[in-house]
């Protein structure tokens, strides 16, 4: 949980993007992709990322507008998918797309179709996010401009995409709720190191509760997190319903990665900002993973709704 690289950037970003495609392939791919592409990417000689959040349509997935129109028996990928992690690395990209509009179906969640697209096709093209935040891989705007895919690129079925959609959101909100409670851990070590051996006044200055207090309330937070992380692991595991366990996790993990990095910082003085100590360029990090790929709102809306059976909100 706790791979470090660049002072700290955890590595733990780098997986999000495969672990959301290649469950999604190993469960519902052609036998192209289980026989050929699957074996590939586990041995790390291709690389997958995947991609749903569009400029008009983040949270809101319903609205996408990128649409497969079917030509035959094959279709034309035409559209847009921005904040693509690792884009530019990878070989394939598990894109959910749009086989029907949302103007032209019964149920709002019908008419999404996965296609595991070869981004060396012809008709796609990438643009650099730039984001202003160290990570370990870039974002990136990708463009479909009629792309052809065949019946050997779907993943799952024809219009039904969006059942199979959010088996991959619990897996993805493990991993980063794995994430925060490492760069909490990782702070919070660096802390108490700094704490025990810096000396001002005549004792160290963790001796005194206004530096030890905050850290501990931090440390407490995350090892609550990282229980709730562990649950919802156990539950993906073993095949059972872990949304609640896995926005749970998320949610907390998030708030107390937060914490214990502004806890740290605050026992380092000054030195928490120089680059040497390898604290401060946490914080953006951990900033981030409050909003992003999910934000704490969504999570805290379906804990709302879905766990303790409050009316809808959105």
């Amino acid at each position: 949980m706790e791979g470090t690289a660049n002072h700290g950037i955890p590595l733990l970003m780098m997986v999000v993007g495969p672990t959301m495609s290649l469950a999604h392939i190993a469960s519902h791919g052609t036998e192209f992709h289980k026989k050929e592409l699957l074996p590939l990417a586990c041995r790390g000689e291709i690389q997958f990322c995947f991609a749903i959040t569009e400029p008009g349509a983040g949270s809101n997935t319903i609205k996408a507008t990128t649409l497969a129109r079917r030509k035959g028996n094959r279709f034309a990928l035409t559209g847009e998918k921005t904040f693509i992690t690792g884009a530019d690395v990878s070989d394939y990209c598990l894109v959910v797309a749009r086989t029907k509009p949302h103007t032209e179906v019964s149920r709002k969640t019908d008419g999404f179709t996965l296609f595991a697209v070869d981004l060396k096709k012809k008709g796609v093209e990438m643009q650099r996010v730039k984001v202003s935040i160290p990570l370990p891989e870039e974002q990136w705007t990708l463009f479909f401009d009629e792309v052809d895919l065949g019946p050997e690129d779907i993943v799952g079925e024809v219009d039904d995409g969006f059942s199979i959609l959010f088996d991959s959101l619990n897996p993805e909100r493990i991993i980063l709720a794995a994430l925060c409670c490492g760069i909490g851990r990782f702070a919070l070590r660096k802390a108490v190191a700094y704490a025990c051996e810096r000396n001002v006044f005549g004792q160290p200055i963790g001796a005194h509760q206004g530096v030890q207090h905050p850290l501990a309330k931090a440390h407490t937070a995350v090892e609550m997190a990282s229980l709730m992380t562990h649950r919802a692991a156990w539950e993906f595991d073993n095949k059972l319903s872990a949304g609640a366990s896995s926005n749970m996790a998320k949610y907390a993990a998030a708030e107390a990665g937060i914490e214990a990095v502004d806890a740290a910082l605050q026992a380092h003085g000054g030195s928490g900002f120089t680059e040497d100590t390898g604290l401060y360029e946490l914080y953006p990090l951990v900033r981030l993973l409050r909003t992003a790929p999910v934000n704490r709102e969504l999570c805290l809306s379906f804990i709302g709704e879905k766990v303790m059976g409050l009316p809808r909100s959105h």
